[in-house]
Formats: C-alpha cells, sequence, structure tokens
C-alpha cells in the first residue's frame, strides 16, 4: 500500500487485479482500488469532490470527476478514517491513475485539495 500526507489528510492505496473481470483478449483489463483516508487534523473536514486520471500506456487519458465517493461525501472528525473501495478498467497491460480529493474544513469554511498517491496498474503475467 502507498499513502501520501498533506493538509493532515493521509491517504492510502491499495490495488489488485480482477481476471474474471478482465478480458485481455479485447485488451480489457479491469482492477479494484482500495483506498484509505484519515484525518490527523485538528478540524472536521468534509470530502467534497473527487478528481481522477486514468493513464492507458500509449493509448491515452480518460478524466473522472464528481461529487463525492462511492455516493458519499463523508465528514471526518480529528483522527477518523473512511475507508472505500472501487473499480477501473484501462486499456492496455500498464496503466496508472492519479488525483485529488477536495476537502473543506468544516471549521473555517476553507477548500483544499489533497492529492491520491499515484499508483500503477500493470497486467500480472508482463510481471514475470
Amino acid at each position: 500500500m502507498s499513502s501520501k500526507t498533506i493538509h493532515s489528510i493521509v491517504i492510502g492505496v491499495k490495488t489488485w487485479f480482477r481476471p474474471d473481470l478482465s478480458n485481455p483478449e479485447s485488451e480489457n483489463y479491469f482492477y479494484n482500488y482500495q483506498i484509505s483516508i484519515e484525518n490527523k487534523s485538528e478540524f472536521r473536514v468534509q470530502l467534497l469532490k473527487r478528481y481522477w486520471r486514468i493513464d492507458h500506456l500509449a493509448i491515452g487519458s480518460n478524466v473522472v470527476t464528481g461529487e463525492g465517493v462511492v455516493g458519499e461525501q463523508p465528514i471526518f472528525e480529528p483522527n477518523q478514517s473512511f475507508e472505500y473501495t472501487s473499480g477501473c478498467e484501462i486499456w492496455n497491460v500498464i496503466g496508472k491513475m492519479t488525483g485529488y480529493y477536495t476537502f473543506k474544513n468544516l471549521d473555517t469554511g476553507d477548500t483544499f485539495a489533497v492529492a491520491i498517491p499515484e499508483f500503477q496498474l500493470v497486467f500480472p503475467p508482463i510481471l514475470n
């Protein structure tokens, strides 16, 4: 698992390949990713938005944006955490995801962005 801390928000990422949802013959590779978010600040914060850039090796990229994550805009008390699992399809044997979350400090009303650690999505057989 990789992690990153910005504005006292710790974001961790864990990924795994899903052979049951993938079709390598059609160059469709599906991955799940689990995100853990922990508020290490002294303030209450709310996750408002997400921004993802999904890069498909040598093919291009696409952007996914939206309100919250998995249908929620969770509020985090100090030292509280939240975890969710989602998925992504890429169109090549290697890809990566980067992005950020927009949070709001509920005590001051200020918004701020927190980068999500970049992670690689690699079709397991090419690692051998």
